[in-house]
């Protein structure tokens, strides 16, 4: 790397992103959309935002509705997910459009999207409007996971999954696992092994199947 830095103007330049498929609207209104700004906002209650722009046909369908579900994507819908944030739901059906089904959700109106792997049903509980975009603020109240993801004991192994990133407009397959959560400090057992690392309970894929105190 260089040593010297540019001073830019302030800019939303953060990335890799999750760049998610967020299902909305009931029955024959349910539409796709590509979202980059989604994130974690609070362990307990679960809690995620994400940001849609007011004039996307999404919004109204959210907004009206106080419910999304988050799909998170896969390599496979690499494509349907480019296509999904560059099309409109007012013109088409996306779902039938990108060959993509939708699922019943256990707890919210709006379908999930059967190919992702984890969804997300999501219950707004605010919004609040900061100029491009306005962000809306939910609760989790459910998690839907595919049940090859889990080992015999029910722990969840994401990393199975081969999930998408997306970084400044590019599309990326994530790479080889470098560590797990609390590595850095793992003390060494006698003869030289490391004990296996114990995940916090904010640490990203802690086991959301597993009760935390």
């Amino acid at each position: 790397m260089s040593e010297k830095k540019l001073a830019w103007p302030g800019s939303a330049l953060l990335g890799p992103v999750p760049p998610v498929l967020v299902s909305c609207g009931e029955g024959q209104s349910a539409n796709l959309i590509t979202i980059a700004w989604a994130g974690t906002v609070c362990t307990q209650p679960p809690r995620v935002s994400i940001s849609v722009r007011p004039t996307r046909h999404s919004y109204g369908l959210i907004r009206d509705s106080g419910e999304f579900v988050i799909n998170l994507p896969t390599v496979a819908l690499a494509r349907a997910v480019d296509w999904c944030g560059v099309k409109s739901g007012r013109e088409l059906d996306k779902f039938s459009a990108m060959g993509l089904h939708a699922a019943p959700a256990s707890k919210v109106g709006c379908p999930l999207l059967a190919e992702s792997p984890v969804n997300l049903e999501c219950r707004v509980f605010q919004r609040i409007e900061l100029g491009s975009h306005d962000l809306f603020l939910a609760d989790v109240v459910a998690v839907d996971v595919d049940e090859a993801l889990l080992d015999s004991a029910g722990k969840l192994h994401l990393e199975k999954a081969g999930l998408l990133a997306y970084a400044h407009g590019d599309y990326y397959a994530l790479g080889k696992q470098l560590g797990k959560f609390g590595w850095s400090v793992r003390k060494k057992k006698p003869g030289g092994r490391k004990p296996g690392a114990q995940r916090g309970k904010d640490a990203p894929g802690a086991n959301p199947r597993r009760p935390q105190k």
